[in-house]
């Protein structure tokens, strides 16, 4: 069986092949467990008011903190599995 790392790095590949484009909550939820697998707990400050899009995704990675990056792994590849 592959690891965990080898089945991250496929399932980044496979993100980027996905047959529909998911929905919004669905793509925010993707990207902060990106973050939190590759870069851990969220740093810097929060996006202002003017930056709604930078905002909502640092709330969503902000929201996985004390995850650890293999769980956050696991949870990119399950959700990107689901989503195949």
């Amino acid at each position: 069986m592959a690891t965990l790392k080898a089945q991250f790095k496929t399932a980044v590949a496979n993100s980027k092949k996905l047959s529909e484009r998911p929905d919004n909550k669905t793509l925010l939820k993707i990207y902060a467990l990106y973050k939190q697998a590759t870069e851990g707990d969220s740093s810097g400050k929060r996006p202002g008011l003017l930056d709604p899009v930078g905002r909502a995704k640092w709330d969503a990675w902000d929201g996985l903190k004390g995850t650890s990056a293999d769980q956050a792994m696991q949870g990119y590849v399950d959700l990107i599995e689901s989503l195949s």
